[in-house]
């Protein structure tokens, strides 16, 4: 069970990492947004990053072998990865309809899951 929190917790986290890292290039889209300077942009960023935190450092204690967990550092690294470019293609799908996947990007996504695979094969 502990593999699933882990998995949970790190999708979690993601959605929360993307909103801080790329969430503010559509909300320039707002007047009031559009207004703030750098250093303000960063700081909402950062607290929205705060609660990326919150959950990544639960799922890497939770999800480490020497914590009890089911997987080992470098297995933990690759999930999150994948887990990360999964939150990253839905949010672009969702909110930047201008932005295309193309079949280089599906591609590169199945290597990605050939890592996974890979990382996993004894």
């Amino acid at each position: 069970m502990s593999s699933v929190y882990t998995i949970l917790l790190l999708i979690a986290s993601n959605i929360f990492m993307t909103i801080a890292w790329y969430g503010h290039l559509k909300m320039k889209d707002f007047s009031w947004f559009a207004a703030l300077p750098l250093l303000g942009v960063i700081l909402i960023s950062w607290g929205i990053a705060f609660f990326e935190y919150c959950f990544q450092v639960p799922a890497n204690r939770i999800g480490y072998q020497e914590n009890g967990g089911p997987f080992s550092l470098i297995q933990l690294k690759i999930i999150q990865e994948v887990v990360s470019l999964t939150v990253f293609m839905v949010f672009t799908t969702i909110v930047f309809k201008n932005e295309a996947f193309k079949w280089n990007h599906i591609l590169a996504f199945v290597f990605l899951i050939a890592a996974v695979y890979l990382v996993f094969k004894k």
